[in-house]
């Protein structure tokens, strides 16, 4: 905060009251230390936090009356430069707020639009955060042109304010329809890789979880990439694919956007075809943070489940990892096992279990593939090209004056295939 004659900081982070309206008997505390996370991940300073308990939020103003004086004098008493709510506003409460507030208001959506903006570093994230916000700004643009409802309509309102903003309008649809147009030509050389993937029967296995759980630095320590992982929120927005290897297999892990409760439509809509590669996985391994109370694990693997369910993605079998268990004592690992019985408990700063996570991702394959010998005609050189072009991993590899013989792992698909050529008397 400047002193008096000081100019103010333009690097000082803005100040922000938090709102959130809740139903009566609902503890938001632990709610919005998540906001308040948010905040600091897009450089907010939270000051104060106000909750106002009732059945649903005003249909216009969010807040009631009297809740909506007190957070202004508050909002004037502590000097914040914004109020931020908890929850989506419609394009008509935001409006009324800033009137009766006369502040500037933003909602989570917003909040989270602008996190991801920060976040987005690859052409294919810049724009599916373009889209996510032409989307959620055309639903409030008669909001930027206010001063013509005033005028009531009719007399005095035709003419060039009213067509400048239809033109903003056509404008922002034109351009919307020219992002999608570009996220599916992305979505197209998706679907081509994902095939290349599926021919080569490589073994995929997704991240999916709540975001700053540690996805991140679990892919880094699996496959040895080295994906930012940096302690803000969606901090990873683009998907990132790398391999590791056990007992000579290689097994493809990709790493995408985390959940969040309440995550914006418009933004799973928008990264759709990010989020699409969760449903490319053989296997999903859901990440949570074993350091986090019972309480809100449960309530970060709500928000996962939720996301996958509205990504058509909850039928894909998975594998529920707990990360971070070097901040977790000896008492409360036991209770974890307990508690997640199927679990597997690591750590991806220290490499804690993570031979044992590797094992666990080899045996859930492991069905998929058979031990094999196979003596080829050399005749048949066309048979080997294939065996090789599968991605079946080949452990040895003999030529005799029959043919070549091989040892391969060779995917259950492709058995019927080279059954003729089996030289392992199985």
């Amino acid at each position: 905060m400047a002193r008096n004659g000081d100019s103010p900081d333009p690097n000082a982070p803005e100040r922000a009251v938090i709102i959130a309206s809740l139903p009566h008997g609902e503890d938001g505390s632990e709610l919005l230390l998540e906001m308040e996370e948010l905040l600091r991940t897009a450089r907010v300073e939270t000051v104060e936090t106000v909750i106002q308990h009732r059945d649903s939020p005003h249909p216009s103003t969010y807040l009631g009356p009297g809740k909506l004086q007190e957070v202004k004098e508050l909002a004037g008493r502590i000097g914040a430069e914004v109020v931020v709510i908890d929850d989506e506003l419609t394009p008509r409460q935001q409006r009324r707020l800033e009137d009766e507030l006369q502040s500037r208001v933003v909602d989570r959506t917003a909040v989270i639009l602008d996190i991801f903006a920060q976040h987005a570093h690859t052409a294919e994230g810049k724009l599916q955060v373009e889209l996510a916000q032409l989307d959620y700004n055309l639903q409030r643009m008669r909001g930027m042109w206010k001063h013509l409802e005033r005028l009531g309509g009719g007399i005095g309102t035709r003419g060039p304010g009213e067509s400048q903003l239809e033109s903003d309008r056509r404008m922002a649809r034109r351009r919307i329809g020219l992002v999608k147009a570009r996220l599916r030509d992305v979505a197209a050389r998706r679907d081509v890789m994902r095939g290349e993937r599926r021919r080569t029967e490589a073994p995929t296995v997704a991240l999916a979880g709540y975001t700053n759980v540690g996805k991140s630095t679990l892919l880094n320590a699996l496959t040895g990439a080295e994906v930012s992982v940096n302690d803000r929120l969606f901090e990873t927005l683009d998907p990132t694919t790398r391999a590791f290897r056990e007992d000579g297999r290689a097994y493809l892990v990709t790493d995408t956007v985390g959940f969040i409760r309440k995550l914006p439509h418009q933004l799973v809509d928008a990264f759709a075809s990010t989020l699409e590669e969760t449903l490319s996985g053989d296997l999903l391994l859901l990440v949570a943070d074993a350091s986090a109370s019972e309480e809100e694990l449960q309530g970060q693997m709500a928000a996962v489940r939720s996301v996958l369910d509205e990504i058509a993605a909850e039928d894909i079998p998975q594998l529920l990892v707990l990360n971070k268990i070097d901040k977790v004592d000896e008492v409360a690992r036991r209770r974890l096992r307990n508690r997640h019985p199927g679990a597997v408990l690591v750590s991806a700063r220290t490499g804690e279990n993570l031979d044992e996570l590797k094992a666990r991702v080899a045996e859930f394959f492991a069905d998929r593939y058979v031990d094999i010998d196979l003596l080829l005609p050399h005749d048949r050189g066309g048979e080997l090209s294939a065996l090789y072009e599968s991605g079946a991993p080949i452990t040895s590899r003999e030529d005799h004056a029959d043919g070549v013989l091989v040892s391969a792992r060779l995917p259950r698909r492709l058995l019927s295939r080279y059954e003729e050529y089996r030289a392992d008397g199985r």
